[in-house]
């Protein structure tokens, strides 16, 4: 799995930030009308393909179905109605959200293509019921985890890379660092460059 998961809200900024270097982009859409959306899953679907990037649909499983897309991801509450079966039957991968070890036993059960724990530091992207989960959560959860990739969420940093995948992290989802840097094209080939120097030997 890629060491770098890049998280966006808008088509437009992930067609600044994948040429950068990002090979796995999610796109996260919130509080748009359902043909915004569409419109954006379709433009970054093709854009993802130019580029040789994977995209990973936030939440709109019904639209990466209809629009061909090969990987959503969905959180505990999506997992309730999404339709896991159409999804296999449509060769879709899909990455679920954990927090806790009651989720976490949940999402394993769907053999997932990765878990992601978080926040795994202070993060200010959205209030969160479950307060830092720290490294040893981290090292729990790939313990658990076994061969399931595990990517860790909230708060990261490239100082905090290190720690991170030292802890048992597959894979680094960053947001906020990005999102709020004054040079976000730079910040993300620094995320990039960071991520491979950790590539596992």
């Amino acid at each position: 799995m890629e060491r770098f998961y890049l998280i966006v809200g808008h088509v437009g900024r992930l067609e600044l930030l994948v040429p950068q270097g990002a090979k796995l982009v999610q796109l996260r859409i919130k509080d748009e009308p359902e043909a915004e959306v569409r419109r954006q899953i379709a433009r970054a679907r093709d854009f993802c393909a130019v580029h040789g990037a994977q995209l990973v649909v936030n939440d709109y499983w019904h639209a990466a179905l209809d629009l061909n897309c090969n990987f959503v991801h969905l959180g505990q509450e999506d997992m309730d109605t999404a339709d896991f079966a159409a999804l296999r039957r449509k060769g879709v991968r899909f990455g679920l959200s954990t927090h806790d070890e009651a989720e976490l036993d949940r999402a394993l059960s769907l053999s997932p293509a990765y878990v992601a724990l978080g926040p795994v530091y202070p993060t200010l992207l959205k209030k969160m019921k479950w307060g830092p989960q720290g490294l040893e959560r981290v090292s729990r959860w790939k313990q658990m985890a076994g061969k399931t990739p595990l990517v860790a969420i909230g708060g990261l940093t490239p100082e905090r890379l290190p720690g991170v995948f030292a802890a048992g992290a597959d894979s680094a989802a960053v947001v906020t660092d990005i999102q709020l840097a004054d040079d976000p094209e730079a910040r993300t080939r620094e995320w990039v460059e960071a991520c491979r120097a950790k590539e596992p030997a």
